[in-house]
């Protein structure tokens, strides 16, 4: 993922020379898909941006989607698999495929299940992931955002640890 990173830090790298570019760089990493807060700390701690600005910058860039896709995603789904342009009927289909991978493991738990979903940062989880299943689903939208402002909560502290390498600065 590091390499990912360092890839878009490059492409916005005029951003660096202002005022708040670097910051500008963690939000808008924060707020794609995939790479979410989690991508948004690691290029905080690669630009040397301060721990709690990064904190902060990236749960609002991260957060920003969610009642968006609460609210959309499904509408914007079936719209997709109806549409007759190929590409976006398979993009469509690949989702849903994706979200149904990962479905039982919020269904069986319900909101507790999406708070972790979201919150512990491994590969195709996050708050984009999750808040398209509970969307699919059908969970109650403020119950699910609750939940995922909670995930988000505890994959920025799991991301700080790793990203800032805080375990190891209170070991010494």
């Amino acid at each position: 993922m590091e390499s990912i990173i360092n890839s878009i830090i490059n492409v916005f790298s005029s951003l660096t020379s202002m005022k708040y570019g670097k910051e500008v760089i963690v939000f808008i990493i924060s707020i794609m898909p995939v790479l979410e807060l989690r991508g948004g700390l690691l290029a905080a701690s690669l630009l040397k941006l301060e721990p709690i600005k990064a904190y902060i910058i990236s749960i609002i860039g991260n957060i920003i989607p969610v009642p968006f896709i609460l609210l959309f995603i499904s509408k914007i789904l079936d719209w997709m698999e109806k549409c007759k342009i190929k590409w976006l009927k398979k993009l469509a289909l690949w989702i849903r495929k994706k979200a149904d991978k990962h479905k039982g493991q919020i269904e069986k738990y319900g909101y507790i299940g999406l708070v972790f979903f979201v919150g512990i940062p491994l590969p195709g989880t996050g708050a984009w992931t999750g808040c398209l299943i509970a969307s699919l689903l059908k969970m109650d939208r403020k119950k699910s955002f609750i939940s995922t402002f909670i995930g988000i909560i505890l994959a920025s502290i799991i991301m700080m640890i790793v990203s800032y390498g805080i375990i190891g600065k209170l070991i010494k």
